[in-house]
């Protein structure tokens, strides 16, 4: 608790000294049209500006995500406090994200996410897929904390909001293509018409091509490269001024290679002995993995969004939305040509949800209540071969997921100054998991072509099906302070249910068929949100303490040839910080933007079964496990320099750094875990005097820093079948990218 009251105290210094600051304001004098701009989100499903939500939130313009050079999602947790949020070890367009310590590493089907992935208020419940390219977008926001009032499944650690462009009153073509480092190919095309008065019609098409930042030296195929083809349309019909409708539907597709990884020590035989051609490749971007150059991910759905606004009181909403999707790849673990350690495997998933919303709005309160219910499915097979013992493991199975729930938030203005707002949300989830686990004599099994393969010893054979129920509150207060400054404190807790792991052994672990238990956080959070010197400077910060327990760990403990998989309820542990976001207009021609994040992450209780003792026991491990993914220290700078050239337009130069300290890949310390890192971006747009041209030239990672993103860690000492198997993922090189756009 320190480390919080340490954090508590600098907060009320800080509070007091801003309090001082608002008041004093009033006598400041400054320079004419000189004034930070203010931001407008729905995090609490209406629309509000970002000073007025009790919620600790950063929001993203499409200018700001452009100026960033955000060419996808991943790009937010260089500027987003206590974020991690990066393409998921192995794959190409699979999402990891980590908010305040809080999310989920393993992507495999039926486990779900820690952090809630929104498009357009559509819940994303899967990972692959998830890593979403930035083009034709009104902004995203960032939403840190249980979000499980308003948000519910799996919000547990924050929501990510991505929110489209709507359909303007104009025309408009929009045509933007952009070259860059490693014959980096970028092409957009996007319009907007309104047919008529009622109907409007948009479509955006785009496609993100380059070279690998690397080679598969094994088989000459590209590493690290990119072949993304995606669609958007949407229809927009409003029959009457009370009644609006909106179809959307998109697609995806992903053609990258895949992504094998690096080797990161020699590569060693059963017997211990260098395997020929296994050391470590000087360029952290090239493997010589042999298990295959084809990989396939796509993805699609389609939502309907209904509103009536019934009076000045009410409107309702509804949102219905399908999604599927389909992954066929591989992932080379020992990234050499034979199958030391090689996992082929194929995903498929598709859910319906169906969401209805009441929006009330009076004199002195607000609020929004509504039901919410989904089916899913997520299925998927994979091979676990092993070559140095001619034998593979095969796995496969699925998880049907049922979930209803029903919430309300409402606000009331106790007085002109202070409000307080109450919420809660109540969620039964029902699954129905199956699992199927066998040894095969053979490379590859029956469920990957090898029907010569030999059925040895069935591992695990079950069916279970289980039912979760929870009710989260939520409490907050907020005072204003002035007219520009803002107080809030808050309570919020959040729930992800249990589950089924999908590589249950039960031969090594008998009670994994019993499947995992739910995990909560209780959140206390407290903030300062507002503007001073007349508005030249915004700022926004928050403190937290959290209370995370039955935390829900996968724990693979490699066994002989096979690898032993716990999902585990390990126990509790606690989390403290601070976050700080500004921006300061210092001129009317430059601005700074700045951000800051601390969190103290512990395990107060970590038990686990010790499969490495005879016989296994349960051990308390608190002493000697750490948070994953969750650096102590995020921060980054900017400036954005801008001049007007007259009829010649306007030129911007954005120059930012960005820094994470040193954080682990596991629960268990490895050498694995990444240090300390700054990256340094810029970008230099030029727009026409009628914003129809556009020109930019952006630059990443400029220092050609190389870091960590992912990784597997099977080295010989805990199995002499998989040779040595310790592989990393990296964060792209230095990248340099021109584009060019034109309006019609």
């Amino acid at each position: 608790m320190k480390t919080m009251w340490k954090a508590a105290l600098l907060a009320g210094a800080a509070w007091g000294a801003a309090s001082n600051l608002a008041v004093a304001q009033e006598q400041a004098t400054t320079e004419q049209g000189v004034g930070v701009e203010e931001v407008v989100v729905t995090a609490r499903r209406r629309e509000e500006t970002l000073k007025d939500v009790p919620v600790a939130v950063s929001a993203y313009g499409a200018a700001a995500l452009e100026r960033m050079g955000a060419s996808d999602i991943t790009s937010l947790q260089q500027s987003t406090p206590n974020l991690t949020l990066q393409v998921a070890r192995g794959s190409n367009s699979t999402l990891i994200s980590f908010i305040r310590g809080v999310g989920q590493q393993d992507p495999l089907w039926g486990f779900e996410p820690g952090v809630g992935l929104y498009v357009d208020d559509v819940y994303i419940a899967r990972p692959q897929g998830a890593v979403l390219d930035v083009f034709d977008i009104e902004r995203i926001e960032v939403l840190r904390g249980p979000q499980g009032t308003l948000y519910g499944r799996n919000t547990i650690g924050g929501a990510v909001k991505y929110v489209t462009r709507k359909i303007g009153p104009e025309p408009e073509l929009r045509l933007k293509a952009s070259l860059g480092s490693y014959d980096q190919r970028d092409f957009l095309v996007s319009a907007k018409a309104p047919i008529g008065d009622k109907l409007a019609v948009s479509f955006a098409a785009a496609s993100f091509d380059h070279d690998g930042y690397g080679k598969n030296l094994n088989t000459g195929a590209e590493h690290y490269d990119k072949d993304v083809a995606t669609g958007r349309v949407s229809v927009e019909y409003t029959p009457t001024d009370a009644l609006f409708f909106r179809l959307s539907a998109d697609t995806t597709r992903d053609k990258s290679n895949p992504r094998h990884g690096h080797r990161e020590v020699q590569a060693l035989n059963i017997l211990g002995q260098p395997i020929p051609g296994g050391e470590v490749l000087p360029d952290v971007y090239d493997t010589r993995a042999g298990s295959g150059d084809t990989n396939r991910v796509e993805n699609s759905g389609v939502s309907l969004l209904g509103q009536w606004t019934i009076n000045d009181l009410i409107t309702v909403k509804s949102i219905t939305a399908y999604r599927s999707g389909n992954t066929e790849g591989t992932i080379d673990f020992d990234e050499l040509p034979g199958a030391y350690l090689d996992i082929p495997g194929r995903y498929n998933d598709h859910q319906f949800s169906q969401e209805f919303q009441a929006l009330f709005t009076g004199d002195r309160w607000q609020g929004v209540a509504g039901v919410y219910y989904m089916n899913a499915t997520a299925a998927g097979a994979f091979d676990t071969v092993v070559s140095q013992i001619n034998t593979t493991i095969a796995t496969a199975g699925n998880v049907d997921t049922e979930s209803y729930s029903a919430f309300a938030d409402v606000s009331y203005d106790l007085t002109e100054r202070l409000s307080v707002s109450v919420g809660g949300r109540m969620t039964r989830d029902e699954k129905y998991g199956r699992v199927y686990r066998q040894n095969f004599t053979g490379i590859r099994s029956p469920l990957f072509g090898n029907n010569a393969a030999v059925p040895g010893l069935l591992r695990s054979s079950f069916t279970n099906k289980k039912t979760f129920s929870k009710f989260t509150p939520r409490l907050s207060a907020k005072y204003e302070i002035s007219d520009d400054l803002n107080a809030y404190v808050s309570y919020s807790q959040g729930f992800k249910s249990g589950g089924f792991d999908m590589r249950s052994d039960q031969i090594l672990t008998p009670n994994s068929a019993d499947g995992y238990e739910p995990e909560t956080v209780d959140s206390f959070e407290g903030g300062l949100k507002g503007y001073f010197f007349d508005r030249r400077l915004s700022l926004n910060t928050a403190v937290f303490y959290s209370k995370y327990k039955d935390m829900q760990v996968t724990q693979q403990t490699p066994v002989g040839a096979s690898i032993a998989s716990q999902v585990l309820n390990v126990g509790r542990a606690h989390m403290s910080g601070f976050e700080v976001e500004g921006v300061a207009k210092l001129a009317h021609w430059v601005s700074a933007n700045v951000s800051l994040g601390y969190i103290k992450a512990e395990f107060d209780e970590y038990k686990a079964l010790d499969l490495t003792s005879t016989p296994p026991v349960v051990r308390d491990f608190s002493n000697s496990r750490v948070f994953q993914n969750t650096p102590k220290w995020t921060g980054n700078f900017g400036l954005n320099f801008s001049h007007d050239l007259g009829d010649n337009g306007s030129i911007t130069f954005t120059p930012t750094a960005s820094y994470r300290s040193s954080y682990h890949m596991f629960e268990i310390p490895s050498a694995l875990d990444q240090g300390s890192y700054w990256l340094y971006d810029a970008s230099l747009i030029w727009t026409s005097a009628q914003g129809r041209y556009k020109a930019a030239l952006t630059g990443k990672n400029l220092g050609d820093e190389r870091y960590r993103i992912g990784g597997y860690n099977f080295p010989q000492s805990a199995a002499v079948f998989y040779g040595n198997s310790v592989s990393a993922f990296y964060g792209p090189p230095r990248t340099v990218t021109a584009s060019f756009e034109v309006k019609f």
